[in-house]
């Protein structure tokens, strides 16, 4: 629509920053950047121009999908908007949603929630959507929750998990004697959170013989998980390099990483009326099956985010 405007100087070229990360995946030597390919940093500006809608996502490949599916939706509607794409760990982006620098940023909620109180075990979708609230920034508000899933989950290569007879039906349970002698793998961030190596500890007893820093979820960490360099890792249950690299998911028993539902999380008042129903309409088309070929898409089929977007919105009514 003519009255639509983006900015796409400003916003990290998803198919750009997933092949920076591959590269770095090759090398090993590091996690991915927070700034974008322009070399401006998405951390900088201030809060949104009124009437402008800015799109973020975090930095890794399937946040970056989703925040194309989000703006695009949003385009759709006649709202303008610009985008500041990969800006790091959730520890960043909402701090940089609650003053208002980006608008909507795609969540998954109980990360959200488990990164706003450590201490809650909701029993369903509804509690963790009370729950966020409860303790949410009063600028903010999350709106309705996809049927998509995302959860983080603990894998193995093949060969580890031939060698300890654990199988698709194992528990992160049964990890507990063989701990000590694996190197777990992911993101920074995953050392200090309770959905990461804190709760492995406190919730299964788990001590691993080591960590090793990579990415959240992305080519980094299936890069090492694949050759060994780690025997574990922390692996999202959406990438598609799950079945292609024959790693094996271990069953989350004790609920640890809880619910994981893909949940647009925005600041109330720059997000019109029409905003909020257009995410809630996306919301209600998305489900994990879809999620996963169109991660696929992108990973596997190295299609750009941006086309892989539309494409979908397309073919849910929603362009």
């Amino acid at each position: 629509m003519n009255n639509v405007t983006i900015a796409r100087s400003t916003r990290t070229s998803a198919t750009s920053a997933v092949s920076l990360l591959v590269v770095a995946a090759a090398a090993l030597t590091g996690c991915g950047s927070s700034n974008d390919s322009s070399g401006k940093d998405p951390l900088q500006g201030d809060a949104a121009k009124a009437g402008t809608v800015v799109v973020g996502s975090n930095d890794f490949p399937e946040s970056f999908l989703l925040a194309d599916i989000y703006g695009e939706a949003l385009k759709a509607k006649g709202i303008k908007v610009t985008y500041k794409m990969n800006i790091g760990s959730r520890e960043t982006s909402y701090g940089l949603i609650k003053n208002g620098t980006i608008t909507v940023l795609p969540e998954y909620n109980g990360a959200l929630l488990a990164y706003l109180d450590p201490k809650a075990t909701p029993a369903s979708v509804d509690e963790t959507t009370q729950a966020i609230t409860a303790k949410l920034d009063p600028k903010l508000s999350v709106l309705e929750p996809s049927k998509a899933e995302d959860k983080d989950a603990i894998a193995l290569n093949e060969a580890t998990a031939t060698k300890y007879h654990l199988t698709a039906k194992s528990s992160i349970s049964d990890l507990s004697s063989l701990a000590k002698d694996l190197v777990v793998g992911g993101s920074p961030e995953f050392q200090t959170r309770q959905q990461g190596l804190k709760g492995l500890k406190s919730v299964y007893g788990l001590d691993f013989k080591s960590f090793k820093a990579l990415d959240a979820g992305g080519p980094l960490t299936v890069a090492a998980l694949k050759g060994n360099n780690i025997q574990a890792a922390d692996i999202f249950t959406t990438d598609p390099g799950i079945s292609k690299n024959k790693f094996v998911v271990l069953q989350d028993s004790k609920n640890l990483f809880g619910f994981e539902n893909v949940t647009p999380l925005t600041y109330k008042s720059g997000l019109p009326a029409a905003g909020v129903s257009v995410l809630n309409d996306v919301s209600a088309k998305l489900d994990t099956e879809t999620l996963v070929k169109l991660n696929s898409e992108v990973q596997n089929g190295s299609k750009d985010p941006l086309n892989v977007a539309k494409n979908w919105l397309a073919s849910v009514g929603l362009s």
